[in-house]
């Protein structure tokens, strides 16, 4: 039995989804810290320049579990993210066949984000062909906190294999802990897969939402994950001990930004009437929390 576990993320990275595409069970990190600044509530998509973040504005996020963390209702996000999407895919091969699909996500008048995600998940994975289970770790009831309680949650859904980022071996969790229990520890073998994308003047745009892969190869995404080795077995943990109180796994590229990534603030602009350009929104509808 593998099995991953990951914070939950709004339209997740091609990396999350190839982390979950080879688990046969992904646990949901729903009541972990929620990380400001992280990739819980946005995500990069292409665009003629480079990339660009697609972000939900959230209320009061500072402290609180993801799933606990409500979405600022008092901004059209889903008006602006529904926009992007369709003036950056629409001659993406198969954006035409899940443009109702993911049109469905920005119908519906969200308060919580850990709502809107495991929604949008839910049309998701179908659509990819994968039939991972997903479990809320607040569901599973398991105390206490980094490596102690991750081996807690494996057990509880029989895990065999953990498969792990690279990143939070030796940084969050000790992965030496986990052999008693029976667990091997295998490290994600990740390498974005080469897939076509739209404005090729921008040349290959790694770690973009798993809808730029979706909206580019269609039937053929899950493949294209799939095409590599999945893990290797695990290696030394880097050196020096795992800090005290360690969270639960993190993405080292949380909150960091590339050259090539216009900020939040392109968000907030609406689609002129023709041409396919934005104009700039009232600053009313900036205030959204990264």
């Amino acid at each position: 039995m593998i099995v991953g576990a990951h914070q939950p993320h709004y339209l997740p990275w091609i990396r999350w989804f190839d982390k979950l595409a080879r688990c046969d069970v992904f646990i949901l990190l729903d009541d972990v810290q929620f990380t400001k600044n992280g990739y819980q509530n946005r995500v990069k998509i292409k665009h003629a320049q480079g990339s660009m973040l697609l972000t939900v504005p959230v209320l009061d996020p500072v402290g609180k579990a993801i799933r606990d963390v409500d979405i600022h209702a008092g901004t059209r996000w889903r008006a602006k993210h529904r926009t992007a999407l369709a003036n950056n895919y629409a001659k993406a091969p198969y954006y035409a066949r899940y443009r109702d699909l993911i049109d469905s996500i920005y119908d519906r008048p969200w308060t919580s984000l850990f709502d809107c995600i495991e929604y949008a998940l839910g049309l998701l994975l179908p659509a990819l062909g994968i039939r991972t289970r997903l479990v809320r770790s607040s569901d599973l009831g398991i105390p206490g906190k980094g490596t102690e309680r991750l081996i807690e949650l494996c057990r509880a859904v029989d895990a065999t294999v953990y498969l792990t980022g690279d990143f939070a071996v030796g940084h969050h969790f000790d992965p030496a802990a986990f052999a008693p229990y029976g667990i091997e520890v295998r490290r994600q073998a990740w390498q974005c897969p080469t897939y076509r994308q739209q404005y090729p003047q921008c040349g290959f745009l790694p770690e973009l939402s798993i809808l730029d892969l979706l909206f580019n190869e269609g039937d053929r995404s899950l493949a294209v994950l799939m095409e590599r080795p999945s893990a290797r077995p695990d290696e030394p943990a880097a050196p020096g001990p795992v800090p005290s109180g360690a969270s639960l796994p993190l993405d080292p590229a949380f909150g960091r930004g590339r050259s090539d990534e216009t900020d939040d603030s392109s968000l907030c602009r609406a689609a002129a009437s023709e041409g396919g350009f934005y104009t700039d929104c009232e600053a009313a509808h900036c205030s959204e929390t990264p």
